[in-house]
């Protein structure tokens, strides 16, 4: 990818600059020339650069300076032209083919003297964000959309012109910021495009673009599945799961939702949904989901560029936060043989009850019945029920579609140390795409005592391979959330080898929020290992503190793998019960780069521990950068609408910071774990407060 390359080159030209890039003294008079270029990594065409050049060893400084490389030989000469006696550099308007230009300055005192620094010229591109999940930006009828663009280099001056063309109302640029604009969709269905031209003179220009769909609502026709975790007004933790059918009118046709509550497991129809946008916002509105027989709740939603609903309980009946995703019109499930590997968390009795976490796996037969080699741990305010070793899931264990109505909602018994039942709703994903891999919502609808835990959580398709230490070789981001608001990020990668006890290595660094104490750990050395015969399941070192004295120790988590360095997390013996996923963070050529991220991203908190510590947000945040090495955040802040402003810094190894002024002064980490190759755009991140004192949840954010 350009950027990355672009930082390679820098590294190569400053590496250069400090020492290689020394001219010889060809006389034996010790004359030295060093050229330098103030640290740019890269030249985009028409830029004007000047160098300078160190001669040491004599006292007549002066240089002349020559350009050189293989496409720079011509008339006019397509490198572009340096003024032998000031050294300013004009890039061409095309870039040469290749690449690469050498400047060379030499001693006016003694002509074998010479400096070289070679640069690359490179045509300047422009990307703009968000470019739509998997083609395009869903817009609703008369909302407004924002859209940024970047230009790259990064030294590029970050200035653009705005069109629209197709389906357009209307685009309007910022008058502050060059590289963001407005566009308001018309009052009728269909494609458009937006697109930014860099107002750099180069050939070709440099154009990104993004494709829009217009569509009449932004929870339109179709099958929709979701689920909800939190607590009642009494800190009594709270589960929903469920599915519904929206036709052309916006009627429910068919819908059910299942509640855990203090009172135990219900079900009610639902009777009708409606999604309001707050202001002609195309990313925030209202969600209201009325049940039959049961109550009608509100949520305040921040929609993604695809549509998915990351949404927060704004009623008087509790806190919480959940999803809300169309069903793939073809998922494929059931299709066959499958294997599932799934995460809950919930409570093992109904008032007041101990933090429960279940990760496993389910091998399902495409006829109603379980495979062989079901299994799963279990910690129940840490005690494995398990013990040593996972408990099976019997061949007798079932599932059934008990509705044609409603062909995503399905029930399924399982049958091991007890017998429990769960509904699941089939939400999203493919079998066939690892990236975004079918996932099924569920939540466990027995009566519930210390046997029967109330259970909610998602079940993810296990691409078929051969799970052994080698699989996961590397990188991934553990988010990881335990009872009373201990949470934590964590970048690791896995080696991909095994020991004589069956162990590889697990490197990285992490962030914790333990209840507003904050530790961060810049390195660590661990083990993880894959379980022998069962295809699936790891055991990693996690959190601990290395660099304390005395050491702490790691936890041992347990891992369910559904891919490459994916699957659900448990911590099998602690009291903290801390459950959490691992993703994968996407392979880059070189390096993460801070212009890669500006977009807009709907972001809202995840499941949450304890609603005294920690209340569940949910943000429109609007990355932007107007140039000169500045990257800004602003959005908005929900509940109360409150006004998010800040800067943004991310590492070249994905992870990195947003520091907010508002709406108060705080820390948070920022953890990449989605991106778009096509267009070099991080579109997905993990987030967590850092602030000393202050608690902290998890905040997932996706373009």
């Amino acid at each position: 990818m350009i950027k990355k390359f672009l930082f390679a080159v820098g590294l190569l030209s400053l590496a250069l600059a400090g020492g290689c890039a020394k001219g010889g003294n060809g006389t034996g008079n010790g004359i030295t020339v060093t050229v330098s270029n103030g640290n740019i990594t890269a030249i985009y065409p028409t830029q004007s650069v000047t160098f300078k050049a160190t001669v040491n060893g004599t006292t007549n400084t002066t240089v002349t300076w020559s350009l050189s490389g293989t496409a720079c030989t011509g008339t006019p000469n397509p490198c572009g032209t340096i003024d032998p006696n000031t050294g300013v550099y004009t890039a061409p308007a095309t870039a040469p083919n290749p690449t690469r230009v050498t400047f060379t300055a030499t001693s006016v005192a003694d002509q074998t003297a010479t400096g070289a620094l070679p640069l690359d010229v490179i045509p300047l591109t422009v990307v703009v964000t968000p470019t739509g999940t998997p083609t395009a930006v869903t817009v609703g009828q008369n909302l407004a959309q924002q859209f940024t663009a970047v230009a790259v280099p990064d030294d590029a001056p970050q200035t653009f012109t705005w069109t629209c063309t197709g389906n357009c109302g209307s685009i309007v640029q910022d008058p502050n910021i060059s590289g963001l604009a407005v566009y308001t969709a018309p009052a009728s269905n269909g494609p458009a495009a937006v697109a930014a031209t860099s107002t750099v003179p180069q050939s070709p220009a440099g154009v990104g673009q993004a494709k829009v769909i217009v569509a009449a609502s932004r929870l339109g026709v179709g099958t929709y599945a979701f689920q909800f975790s939190g607590h009642d007004n009494s800190s009594n933790p709270v589960a929903a799961a469920g599915s519904f059918i929206l036709a052309a009118n916006g009627t429910v046709t068919a819908g059910i939702e299942d509640v855990l509550s203090a009172g135990g497991p219900q079900q009610f129809p639902i009777a009708s949904v409606k999604y309001v946008p707050h202001n002609s916002d195309n990313n925030l509105g209202t969600l209201t989901l009325a049940l039959n027989g049961g109550p009608t709740n509100t949520y305040t939603a921040v929609l993604t560029s695809s549509g998915i609903l990351r949404m927060i309980e704004s009623d008087s009946a509790g806190t919480g936060s959940g999803v809300l995703q169309k069903s793939a019109a073809n998922t494929a499930f059931n299709s066959g043989a499958q294997t599932f590997a799934f995460g809950f968390t919930g409570v093992d009795k109904e008032v007041g009850g101990n933090r429960a976490g279940y990760v496993g796996m389910l091998p399902m037969d495409g006829s109603g019945n379980f495979l062989t080699g079901g299994v799963f741990d279990t910690n129940v305010n840490g005690t494995d029920v398990c013990g040593a070793t996972p408990c099976n899931v019997s061949t007798s264990s079932t599932y059934t579609q008990p509705s044609a109505n409603l062909p995503t909602w399905w029930q399924m018994t399982l049958n091991s140390v007890a017998t429990q039942k769960f509904d699941f709703f089939v939400a999203a994903g493919q079998t066939s795409n690892a990236t975004n891999p079918l996932t099924l919502y569920a939540i466990s609808t027995d009566t519930v005592d210390g046997a029967h835990p109330a259970l909610s959580g998602s079940m993810v398709y296990q691409f078929p391979m051969t799970y052994n230490n080698l699989a996961l070789g590397g990188t991934s981001v553990s988010n990881l959330t335990g009872k009373n608001a201990n949470v934590s990020l964590t970048l690791g990668t896995t080696d991909g080898t095994s020991d004589g006890s069956g162990l590889g290595g697990f490197s990285g660094n992490f962030d914790q929020n333990n209840n507003g104490t904050i530790l961060s750990v810049a390195s660590f050395a661990y083990k993880y290992g894959a379980t022998v015969g069962s295809n699936g399941r790891y055991t990693f070192q996690m959190l601990g503190n290395p660099n304390a004295n005395p050491v702490v120790a790691p936890l041992t988590f347990v891992l369910y793998a559904s891919g490459a360095n994916r699957g659900f997390l448990l911590d099998p013996s602690s009291l903290a019960v801390i459950t959490g996923t691992m993703d994968p963070q996407p392979t880059k050529a070189i390096f993460y780069a801070n212009t890669e991220m500006p977009g807009t991203y709907a972001a809202a908190t995840t499941s949450n521990s304890n609603s005294t510590l920690v209340s569940p947000v949910v943000q429109n945040l609007l990355l932007t950068s107007p140039g000169g090495g500045v990257f800004n955040v602003e959005g908005t802040q929900n509940p109360s609408s409150k006004t998010v402003t800040g800067t943004y810094n991310i590492t070249s190894g994905g992870t990195g910071t947003i520091t907010l002024t508002a709406p108060a002064a705080s820390t948070n980490v920022i953890y990449a774990i989605g991106f778009d190759v096509t267009h070099s755009v991080v579109t997905d991140f993990m987030m967590m407060g850092k602030t000393s004192g202050t608690p902290s949840a998890i905040i997932f954010a996706q373009q």
